[in-house]
């Protein structure tokens, strides 16, 4: 994705595939800006019932019609064995796995065993939640059936930490995916992340500088009358523009690559600050019980074996062994007042 002179990695089209009218405007106006992978939901896995849930097998021979007419290859996400049968036979030619079916390794192996042989191009998202092995199992699934096509999508991540997107990038467990299996296509759903059409851009940007392969995004002819996702959907012409915009401007690699690890730093200082926080409970505790029996709270000589164990530790750790005792000494002092 370092130019998108080329975008033949670039799978665009609706959430929902809602009505004939509006499969083949959207496919039209995303042929247009010379887009030639469609993709669009048929069934909508929804977390409340009574939501809107997809048009089913109608659907199907919508998008499929779309694809005959505009020159498009068709992408469709299929959750249960009679879904990828359908879709088979409609002829679609790319089936997506999405973040629900591949959290369930029942699901997914289910999946599997219907597509086994069928020489398709399979998308495989990654799961709602963090967990890497989950995406590498599922993955496993798919290969030990002998399907060979297999394209990998980032969607990000459900987690219960706030943030302005919808859904975690978490972007160092793509790049380990990336790292672990290298011979594969890796694509980003910024529209998933985002959850917001206003972030989809500097998602995408980031996307090209961690030289991703390609998108997965949602574009509809008219987001906001929309009938799933209205909120996170572009329309085709705004992504012409963020796709000639991204291709002039060049990849900001080094900014992005930044980005990944201080996410990790992020989440190191706030393990640290748990820890601490769990260190002065422990020393309060520890108080307690040297006020009831009279012992003093400063004692020297724990202390200063607990010196040169910090500094033995920090040198055969690789850290500079000044600054772990400063840092100590810090902890320490603290710990002693949590005591008195």
């Amino acid at each position: 994705m370092k130019s998108f002179a080329n975008m033949d990695m670039v799978f665009a089209g609706p959430c929902s595939a809602e009505s004939r009218e509006q499969v083949m405007e959207t496919a039209s106006q995303l042929s247009d800006i010379g887009i030639t992978k469609f993709r669009a939901g048929a069934w909508k896995p929804r977390t409340s019932p009574g939501s809107y849930e997809g048009a089913g097998d109608q659907a199907l021979e919508w998008i499929a019609e779309a694809g005959r007419t505009y020159g498009l290859k068709t992408a469709v996400e299929v959750a249960t064995p009679a879904h990828a049968e359908a879709a088979l036979k409609a002829g679609i030619d790319c089936l997506w796995i999405g973040a629900r079916t591949v959290t369930d390794p029942f699901a997914t192996q289910q999946l599997a065993d219907a597509l086994k042989g069928c020489g398709h191009t399979i998308l495989l998202k990654n799961p709602i939640t963090p967990d890497i092995n989950l995406w590498c199992g599922a993955l496993d699934r798919l290969t030990n059936a002998g399907l060979a096509d297999i394209i990998l999508i980032h969607r990000g991540f459900y987690t219960y930490q706030d943030s302005i997107y919808r859904n975690s990038p978490i972007w160092s467990i793509p790049m380990e995916m990336k790292r672990r299996h290298p011979e594969l296509r890796l694509l980003c759903d910024p529209s998933h992340i985002a959850g917001r059409a206003a972030l989809v851009e500097d998602l995408v940007d980031k996307a090209v500088a961690l030289n991703f392969d390609g998108l997965f995004v949602e574009a509809h002819c008219r987001p906001e009358e929309a009938r799933s996702d209205a909120a996170q959907q572009i329309t085709p012409a705004r992504l012409g523009e963020i796709l000639r915009r991204i291709s002039r401007r060049g990849p900001v690699a080094a900014t992005a690559e930044m980005a990944v690890f201080r996410e990790e730093i992020d989440k190191i200082d706030t393990s640290l600050i748990a820890l601490l926080a769990q260190r002065m409970e422990v020393s309060r505790k520890i108080g307690g019980i040297k006020k009831a029996s009279s012992i003093p709270v400063f004692v020297s000589d724990r202390y200063d074996k607990l010196l040169e164990a910090c500094r033995k530790e920090a040198a055969g750790a690789g850290l500079d062994p000044d600054f772990a005792e400063e840092v100590f000494r810090l902890i320490h002092e603290k710990s002693v007042e949590e005591q008195l």
